[in-house]
C-alpha cells in the first residue's frame, strides 16, 4: 500500500463515514485472562465515545511506511490453505460475528502480546463501496464496480491512573477521584486483506507497530507466520556496522559523509516529488556512493556479501531505516559533536604533525556555554 492508499481508508474509519454497526472487544489482564469481551452498537454509543474508538482503530494506519507501518506479503501456499490466513479470512467473511473466531484470535493475541500493562484488544470490519477515480484524480462516487471489505486490529496499553483530586461542582469542593484505567494508544495492530492499487489484495495486510524498536515478531508469527524486515532501530545498527566492518580501513569521514548526504539527498527529492509510494534503496544504490567515494573492489565484495547476510538477499531498505536524515553526529570518547544533516561540509578530519583532529568551520556565530565569542587571526584555543 502507498501513501494515498493508506490516507483513503484512514479518512473512512470515523463514526459517520464507514459501515462498521458494531466494534468487538476484549480486555486483557496482567495475568493474561480475559477479563471482560464485549460488542458494542456504533450507533448506541455516544458520539464522543464512538469517536475515541474509532480514533484508536485509525491510529493503526498512522507513520511511516517501512518504519512503523510495514507490509506483510503471504506465500501463495499460505493463501490456498494455512490455518493463518484461514482465521483471517473467516473472521473477515463473517463480518467478526462468530463469537468462536474471534476467541480463537484472542488466544492468538494473548500467546504472544507482553505489555508492561493490561491492554485492550479492539477489531472493527467495514465494507467499502471503492468510488472510481480517473487518472487526474476525479473520484465519481456514484460510480463504483469495487467493494472493499477489510478487518482492522488495534492492541491498546491499559494503563491505571493516580488518584487525584477533582473538583466536583454541584459541592463546589474537591474530592479525591479515585484511580482509573485509561485506554492508550494503540502498540500494535494491522490492516486485512491490504488495498493494492485501490483493490482488495488478499496476497498482503499492512501492519503496524508503535516503537521502530519493537517489531512484536512473536505476535507477526502467530498471526501471520511471514517472516518481517528487522525493526528500524535494529537496521540503522546493523549498516553502521555493516560499514566499519566490511569497509575496515577504507571507512573515512568522507565515506560515511557521502552516504549519508546521498541518502538524504534521496529522502528530500522524495518528498518533494510527492510521489505515494515508500522509498527504497538496493544494496546497489549503496555500492554506487561507495565506488564514487573510491572504496576498492575488494571491500565492495565484502560490503556485498555482509548485505545479504545482514538484510536479506538482494533486498531493498528505506533510507530513513539506516540513516538519521535529521541529524549528522561525529562522537569520540570524550566529545560528540553534532552538526545540520545538510552542513557535513563544515566537518572534516586531519591529520596535524601527526595529531589526528576533527575540524570544524567556525567562521561566524560561534557560541560556548551561550555566550557568543570571537576567534582572532592566530589564536590558539586550549580547553
Amino acid at each position: 500500500m502507498n501513501t494515498k492508499e493508506i490516507g483513503e481508508i484512514r479518512r473512512r474509519v470515523r463514526r459517520d463515514r464507514s459501515n462498521m454497526t458494531a466494534l468487538f472487544g476484549c480486555y486483557v489482564n496482567d495475568n493474561k485472562e480475559i477479563i471482560s469481551e464485549f460488542r458494542q452498537s456504533t450507533g448506541m454509543m455516544p458520539e464522543n465515545e464512538s469517536d475515541k474508538y474509532f480514533a484508536l482503530l485509525r491510529r493503526t494506519l498512522s507513520g511511516q511506511l517501512g518504519k512503523n507501518l510495514i507490509d506483510i506479503t503471504f506465500k501463495t501456499s499460505q493463501v490456498a490453505d494455512s490455518p493463518e490466513h484461514k482465521l483471517l479470512m473467516e473472521l473477515r467473511e463473517s463480518k467478526l460475528k462468530e463469537e468462536n473466531l474471534r476467541m480463537d484470535f484472542y488466544k492468538k493475541v494473548i500467546e504472544t502480546v507482553s505489555l508492561d500493562s493490561s491492554y485492550l484488544i479492539l477489531l472493527g470490519c467495514d465494507s467499502y463501496d471503492v468510488p472510481f477515480k480517473s487518472k487526474d484524480d476525479d473520484t465519481q462516487s456514484d460510480n463504483s464496480s469495487e467493494v472493499y471489505t477489510y478487518l482492522m486490529c488495534a492492541i491498546c496499553p491499559v494503563k491505571q491512573t493516580k488518584a487525584n483530586l477533582h473538583y466536583i461542582p454541584e459541592t463546589k469542593e474537591f474530592h479525591d477521584g479515585g484511580m482509573l484505567n485509561i485506554v492508550s494508544a494503540p502498540e500494535l495492530g494491522f490492516l486485512f486483506p491490504a488495498f493494492d492499487n485501490r483493490a482488495t489484495n488478499i496476497y498482503n495486510a499492512l501492519y503496524y507497530t508503535h516503537s521502530p524498536k519493537d517489531s512484536h515478531e512473536d505476535f507477526v508469527a502467530a498471526v501471520f507466520n511471514t517472516p518481517i524486515p528487522k525493526p528500524a532501530a535494529e537496521q540503522k545498527k546493523s549498516f553502521e556496522a555493516l560499514l566499519t566492518t566490511a569497509l575496515e580501513d577504507e571507512c573515512s569521514m568522507d565515506v560515511v559523509q557521502t552516504v549519508h548526504d546521498q541518502l538524504c539527498q534521496r529522502i528530500e527529492l522524495h518528498k518533494e516529488a510527492k510521489v505515494p509510494e515508500a522509498l527504497t534503496v538496493s544494496k546497489d544504490d549503496v555500492k554506487d556512493v561507495l565506488s564514487s567515494c573510491g572504496v576498492s573492489e575488494e571491500r565492495l565484495a565484502k560490503f556485498s556479501v555482509e548485505y545479504d547476510e545482514a538484510f536479506g538477499f538482494e533486498a531493498d531498505v528505506h533510507p530513513k531505516n539506516i540513516i538519521d536524515n535529521k541529524r549528522f553526529e561525529v562522537q569520540t570518547p570524550d566529545v560528540i559533536i553534532k552538526v545540520a544533516p545538510d552542513r557535513t561540509d563544515l566537518i572534516e578530519t586531519r591529520i596535524i604533525g601527526g595529531v589526528k583532529y576533527i575540524l570544524i568551520n567556525a567562521d561566524e556565530n560561534v557560541e560556548v556555554n551561550g555566550v557568543n565569542i570571537r576567534i582572532s587571526d592566530g589564536e590558539a584555543v586550549g580547553v
